[in-house]
């Protein structure tokens, strides 16, 4: 019998986005807020992040997140770090091929 994976109470994913709620609240475009969503990358986000960090596998993630979140990098660099990675947590959940 195969095990069901438990999803985090703090992460919402559908097809398009993943909503993750933060630990605590933190500025986003001059805005405080509690929760942070990803939409669903395109070949071009992954393009562009890629070409705007040369080399730099971190910076290449900062850019990737910022775009498809509508943030700017620096607000991601405010997050407390828990919070990163359940972004990270809800990207790679985001962009997992489905199970069969």
């Amino acid at each position: 019998m195969a095990q069901v994976k438990k999803q985090p109470q703090w992460l919402a994913v559908d097809a398009e986005r993943v909503t993750v709620r933060l630990s605590r609240p933190s500025e986003a475009n001059g805005v405080q807020v509690d929760s942070l969503s990803l939409r669903a990358p395109t070949v071009r986000d992954i393009r562009q992040a890629q070409a705007g960090g040369a080399g730099d596998d971190e910076q290449r993630e900062l850019n990737l997140f910022a775009s498809l979140a509508e943030v700017g990098v620096k607000d991601l660099e405010g997050l407390a770090l828990k919070d990163y990675s359940r972004l990270q947590a809800g990207y790679f959940r985001l962009v997992q091929d489905d199970e069969l």
